[in-house]
């Protein structure tokens, strides 16, 4: 087998690869969600399976650089198999055309056969089989020689096979997760926005409320999220982070139905310039500077009743807020006392 044919059905995808694609696409094929709180959830769970699919896409792709490199190890053995192949076959034949030049006995076998052969009759006939006796050797160790090329071309076949197979699965099924996180990313969008969520007129307000973002936000430092990574409420003028946003809004919906109206906000994201004014405004209620989860966009706080400890308001968000991945910290309760200020917390979130 030439190595130049080994590289033809690399660019090709296996038929087990169209397989694949089809069983993952099947498998991604939930039933999409019909509210908020469901459309929360499975934007997350779709945003984890493609982080997960992703990272085994990035660590079969550095498998891959190492199994090639054994491959062209393959392939180098593989030319120099046909190089040795070539040496061998060249005195075989060599002998082949000497024999047939210098015919064994001029006269044919019957010198030798009646006993008259002379002595050049039987040198001839000695090279002769000495010549058989090599060409069957060369014969012998050119066989062995094809059947390690056929095993190393098999080795080396199979190897980027198994690669592109590999490869093309797991891009299948990144890129079909993309699109199912991208749906419901939007029918979250939509919804979010039917709730009063205001986009601003090219949509890029919407980007701050895909839950892909969320994670990136923690690359910021306190204070310093960027605008575009955060994602309004309903209350105008505020947001958080994306997760929270999220979560909030399902809160507030939950908190609409029953109190017939919407939770009452005096803050949330804070800047680290806001954080400073706050602090220096509200000595020993606020957090130092660059230590609130304000700055996180994970932390709002509220008014219009559950800003009053044991009011019907704020004992309804105790006994519910966890449901929706928000609760009051401990220290909020006596240091300092601040019934008003909730935090929100994913791994609480993700646990319902």
């Amino acid at each position: 087998m030439a190595v130049a044919s080994l590289l033809a059905p690399f660019g090709q995808v296996p038929v087990q690869a169209q397989a694949r694609v089809e069983q993952v696409r099947q498998r991604v094929e939930r039933q999409d969600p019909s509210n908020l709180t469901e459309l929360r959830k499975e934007a997350e769970r779709s945003a984890k399976e493609l982080e997960d699919a992703t990272k085994a896409l990035e660590k079969r792709r550095a498998d891959i650089a190492a199994s090639e490199k054994a491959l062209k190890g393959k392939l180098t053995a593989l030319q120099e198999l046909e190089g040795r192949l070539a040496v061998m076959r060249q005195p075989v034949s060599q002998m082949a055309e000497l024999l047939y030049q210098q015919p064994l006995i001029a006269g044919g076998v019957v010198p030798f056969l009646s006993g008259s052969a002379d002595e050049k009759t039987l040198r001839a006939l000695s090279d002769a089989n000495q010549i058989v006796a090599v060409r069957q050797q060369a014969v012998e160790q050119t066989s062995t020689l094809y059947k390690e090329t056929e095993r190393l071309a098999g080795e080396a076949q199979e190897l980027r096979a198994g690669n592109l197979l590999t490869e093309a699965q797991l891009a299948a099924e990144v890129d079909t997760l993309r699109q199912r996180s991208d749906k419901i990313v939007k029918s979250l969008t939509a919804a979010l926005v039917k709730l009063g969520i205001k986009i601003d007129k090219v949509g890029r307000a919407a980007l701050g409320c895909n839950p892909l973002r969320a994670a990136t936000a923690d690359s910021y430092p306190n204070g310093l999220i960027p605008r575009g990574m955060l994602c309004p409420l309903q209350q105008k003028g505020f947001s958080l982070r994306a997760d929270a946003t999220i979560a909030f809004v399902s809160l507030n919906e939950a908190f609409r139905q029953r109190f017939g109206k919407a939770m009452c906000v005096t803050d949330a994201y804070r800047s680290l310039a806001e954080q400073q004014s706050v602090y220096y405004r509200r000595p020993g209620f606020a957090a130092v500077p660059g230590r609130s989860n304000h700055g996180l966009g994970l932390a709002v706080d509220l008014c219009g009743g559950v800003d009053r400890a044991g009011s019907v308001e704020f004992v309804w968000m105790e006994k519910n807020s966890k449901r929706y991945g928000w609760f009051h910290p401990s220290w909020a309760y006596s240091s300092p006392f601040e019934p008003w200020h909730w935090e929100y917390d994913p791994k609480i979130d993700s646990l319902l």
